[in-house]
């Protein structure tokens, strides 16, 4: 079952709305420019996961693009009554979403919640390294590019990921045009070491203009409970392939592990999948 909810002054705990019908005005930015930004989470037995560190994300996207969005407790009321309106104590895929809406009418903003996809769990990934087009210091030199924001504008995210699957690879690590390992087109890159019975676990540096990802976020601070070691780049692909284990992280599909770049294998580690695994499902 989808359940939509919009955010809407008139109802302070969301608007419910028919998900099967057609919702949105064609003139919104959202459709027209792809301006507007979004979140995505995971919901068990009906509780959203990381749901704070996901709002906070959310502010810092609207800040970047000038975006006049819902406070978080009225997104945290929205979600609620989406969720009981679901009435499912499974997994569920929570999408908020906030457009700029028509122009001069203020943002439109609405809380999705649906069932989780199948064959999303499980899967050992093929990736592609593919060039993203941009040097590893634009964030700072280009704010206006809006690296680091989680906009709408996923076309060239999802382009990426046709191609590899076009190569026979099924998801994709991009890397900057100096050589540095950047992000997912959905996810966060993670490798390990393991350097003389110490486990080290490393992700590229923010600084790059990736998007901070709130499972890696989650999971280092698990880890560093943990024992594990901790670290940020820069990296390039060279350390993927001399790690103890690559995975990418995402609060849906949470780790997958990666085992070939590029049609080459990578070192796989069942034992360090295993555990960083039971450090992300204990995170909440």
């Amino acid at each position: 079952m989808t359940v939509l909810v919009f955010l809407d002054s008139a109802f302070p705990d969301g608007r419910i709305a028919d998900a099967t019908q057609p919702q949105l005005r064609v003139t919104d930015t959202g459709i027209t420019r792809g301006d507007g930004i979004f979140e995505t989470m995971l919901a068990v037995g009906g509780t959203p996961r990381k749901l704070q560190a996901h709002l906070a994300r959310l502010a810092t996207s609207a800040e970047a693009l000038e975006l006049d969005v819902p406070a978080s407790e009225v997104w945290e009321r929205a979600i609620s009554t989406a969720l009981k309106q679901a009435d499912d104590d499974g997994e569920l895929v929570v999408k908020l979403v906030a457009t700029r809406g028509e122009e001069g009418a203020g943002a439109t903003a609405w809380v999705l919640v649906s069932p989780l996809p199948e064959g999303l769990r499980g899967q050992r990934l093929s990736v592609l390294l593919l060039d993203r087009g941009y040097d590893s210091t634009v964030a700072q030199r280009a704010p206006w590019l809006l690296m680091g924001a989680k906009t709408l504008s996923y076309a060239v995210n999802m382009a990426a990921v046709r191609y590899a699957r076009s190569q026979g690879a099924n998801d994709v690590i991009f890397t900057s045009s100096d050589g540095k390992v950047l992000e997912g087109p959905t996810s966060t890159v993670l490798i390990a070491r393991v350097i003389d019975g110490a486990k080290h676990l490393i992700t590229p540096q923010l600084e790059s203009g990736i998007l901070p990802g709130t499972s890696q976020g989650a999971l280092f601070t698990a880890a560093r409970e943990a024992g594990w070691e901790l670290g940020y780049g820069p990296l390039v692909p060279g350390d993927l392939f001399s790690s103890d284990g690559v995975w990418l992280i995402s609060s849906v599909r949470l780790l997958a592990e990666v085992e070939s770049i590029d049609r080459k294998p990578v070192k796989v580690t069942p034992e360090l999948t295993a555990e960083l695994g039971a450090l992300v499902e204990s995170v909440s």
